[in-house]
């Protein structure tokens, strides 16, 4: 079930404060109903966000902004270093590292071999500038497929009708319910364990009957996924680094 959001305006401006050797880019956010100044690094879209009030001034904002620059810096260098989906680069599938190898000449599209030891080998053929497409619309594939499967299975324990399943990039949660019953997810979910998606998928079918977080919820959501706690506790631990993988190709 989606968070609700206090009502921001529309329009976004940002500021550039200088620290050390680097420029950070700060966006400006009015919210209606904001009190006060706060500042946000957000690990998934490795952005800084400033929510400020309607009426305070751009000045007053840069003054804020200014005092914290230190924090700012620290954290933007605490963020986990993005990894590309390029020849070499390793990244997690169903909770496994696996090792992306190019197969220029091979025939096919994409397929997985396992060693007896070391990381599993996720094999890409064709051409090099189509590879980072093509590992990114493997995954998703994999998650529509996973998430589809353990959705169905929730449903029909607790008989509840979903209208629809999408998977897309999410940065702000793991999934949502809507009250027309369409359910949507992060495809990212596929690189975690497969009892981390299982309980994602548990969660949101459990609002098809509960629209809030109460304990009878929470009671019908470790009915469906058991290792519901296990699952809170790795996301809260590793599911920022999620974001880390597939960031864009440098410019050429």
């Amino acid at each position: 079930m989606p968070s609700r959001l206090r009502r921001a305006d529309p329009q976004t401006s940002a500021l550039d404060l200088r620290a050390s050797d680097e420029t950070i880019r700060i966006a400006l956010r009015r919210v209606t109903g904001a009190k006060r100044f706060t500042l946000r690094v957000r690990s998934a879209t490795r952005d800084v966000i400033l929510t400020m009030p309607h009426r305070a001034s751009i000045a007053s904002a840069r003054e804020f902004a200014e005092r914290h620059v230190a924090w700012i810096g620290a954290r933007i260098r605490r963020l986990p270093q993005p990894v590309r989906f390029e020849p070499g680069a390793v990244f997690p599938l169903r909770g496994e590292p696996h090792v992306i190898v190019h197969r220029p000449e091979a025939r096919g599209y994409i397929w997985i071999e396992r060693a007896d030891a070391g990381p599993a080998s996720i094999c890409v053929a064709g051409a090099r500038e189509h590879l980072a497409r093509r590992i990114g619309d493997y995954l998703r594939r994999e998650a529509q497929g996973d998430i589809k499967a353990a959705v169905r299975t929730h449903a029909e324990k607790i008989e509840v009708s979903i209208r629809s399943i999408s998977v897309r990039d999410t940065t702000s949660r793991w999934g949502s319910c809507s009250v027309a019953g369409a359910l949507n997810f992060s495809w990212r979910l596929i690189m975690a364990p497969a009892y981390v998606l299982d309980y994602l998928a548990a969660h949101e079918v459990a609002h098809r009957i509960h629209l809030d977080h109460s304990p009878k919820f929470w009671a019908l959501a470790h009915h469906l996924a058991p290792e519901t706690d296990r699952a809170e506790s790795w996301l809260k631990a590793h599911g920022a680094e999620l974001h880390r993988y597939g960031a864009s190709e440098p410019a050429s």
